[in-house]
């Protein structure tokens, strides 16, 4: 494995460092920089048609479609200069990273034209549509269906942990097809409008009082006969694709925002004199320790894309990495419990300072406030569950990877 970036990456760093540096507001920079609300909500509304006015949103896709036809380690290298400077670079995750790829792989023509250009330009807001209640990890066994009605779908069903769905403007829906074909061969990739009769939303509260999950019920809704993404019934295989863009966008970039955690572990236990236990010492160089193996495993997959290699090898990093890196997060946000002290748990105390990732920004004002802390903590629960969960990664590893037997199924 070369660590060494080639110079034209290096000098395309600086290109985006000089644009980063005159686009950001002033003071972005500096140590202890904050904005206001109206200051924060200004820039939300102006930040996405600056990355487009730079060609930066989804710049890695062909020119012919409005991306910048960026080369792999040039991709890296705007992810890697976005994330030092912690500026958002995408107008909206779903559409940017998951299903815009799925379309660039999998779309008829008339799709990348339809939806590829609102997804540019920041205008248009995506789901995902894969779990259910009773279908989650065993996902194949989902049981809502599509109906083929003339020149329209008609879908009945439920979704569950729809995130963002409540905002979004369409979703990428697996449902069932052929109700006789096995499980994994009649499921098909439809994109549906949600802003329709037959769609209802309804927010999943969680204890941080925030409800971006969402329960989706589709009651005869309707979908374009043409909206299928890589034909009836091979929805499956199109599914792969896009959690397989979910768990590797971040492959050289995800171990920065666990940089900044340890920092902040250290910087308080240092403060509150915690630093002085062997124990809390030894559990925070254990985090360390794991953040740099994996960040050594990002520049791993980073080698095997740029060489083509698939070996078994490099199977098993990509099944293991979601694991290893949740489950990391988990422990560390109990040690972060244990160095902040118990009162970091009520509402009215706890740590309000510093960039907890996956946190809230503020106190929310209704429902239930928690700490930015605490609410990094909730969600590192949630980490190991969603995108494939520990036991599901376990599996995959064993069975594919490892070759031994296959799970047992109930009757």
């Amino acid at each position: 494995m070369d660590l060494t970036y080639p110079v034209e990456a290096e000098e395309f760093r600086t290109e985006i460092r000089a644009w980063l540096e005159q686009n950001l507001p002033t003071g972005w920079f500096e140590q202890g920089f904050e904005m206001s609300e109206p200051e924060r909500a200004e820039f939300n509304r102006t930040w996405p048609a600056k990355l487009f006015s730079g060609g930066w949103i989804c710049a890695t896709w062909p020119t012919e479609y409005g991306g910048k036809g960026l080369s792999t380690m040039q991709g890296v290298v705007l992810a890697e200069e976005f994330a030092r400077a912690r500026a958002p670079m995408r107008g909206d995750f779903f559409g940017d990273t998951l299903v815009g790829p799925t379309l660039l792989q999998w779309g008829t023509e008339e799709q990348k034209k339809e939806f590829l250009p609102g997804i540019l330009k920041g205008e248009t807001r995506w789901c995902q549509g894969f779990s259910e209640p009773n279908s989650g990890s065993d996902l194949a066994s989902l049981k809502t269906t599509a109906v083929l009605d003339g020149d329209q779908w008609v879908i009945n069903g439920q979704k569950v942990w729809t995130t963002q769905g409540h905002h979004a403007d369409y979703c990428f829906l697996l449902t069932r097809t052929d109700a006789d074909a096995p499980k994994h061969a009649g499921i098909s990739y439809l994109l549906v409008p949600m802003r329709q009769p037959g769609v209802e939303v309804r927010g999943i509260t969680q204890p941080d009082g925030t409800a971006e999950f969402c329960e989706v019920f589709f009651t005869d809704a309707k979908c374009p006969k043409d909206n299928v993404v890589g034909g009836v019934n091979n929805g499956w295989k199109v599914a792969n694709s896009t959690l397989a863009f979910e768990r590797g966008q971040s492959a050289t970039t995800g171990y920065r925002r666990f940089e900044e955690e340890y920092r902040l572990l250290v910087e308080t236990a240092t403060a509150n004199g915690r630093i002085a236990e062997s124990t809390i010492r030894q559990r925070l160089m254990e985090f360390y320790t794991k953040i740099q193996i994996l960040k050594i495993n990002g520049l791993r997959n980073l080698s095997a894309t740029l060489t083509g290699s698939r070996d078994m090898g490099t199977i098993a990093l990509g099944a293991t990495n979601k694991m290893f890196w949740s489950e990391m997060h988990k422990a560390a946000m109990e040690l972060a419990l244990d160095i902040f002290g118990a009162d970091s748990m009520l509402v009215d105390t706890g740590p309000e300072a510093g960039s907890w990732p996956g946190a809230l920004r503020e106190r929310r004002r209704s429902g239930y406030p928690v700490s930015p802390m605490m609410s990094a903590f909730f969600f590192s629960r949630s980490e190991t569950i969603w995108g494939g969960s520990s036991q599901i990664q376990r599996n995959i590893v064993g069975e594919r990877v490892l070759g031994l037997p296959k799970e047992p199924r109930p009757g």
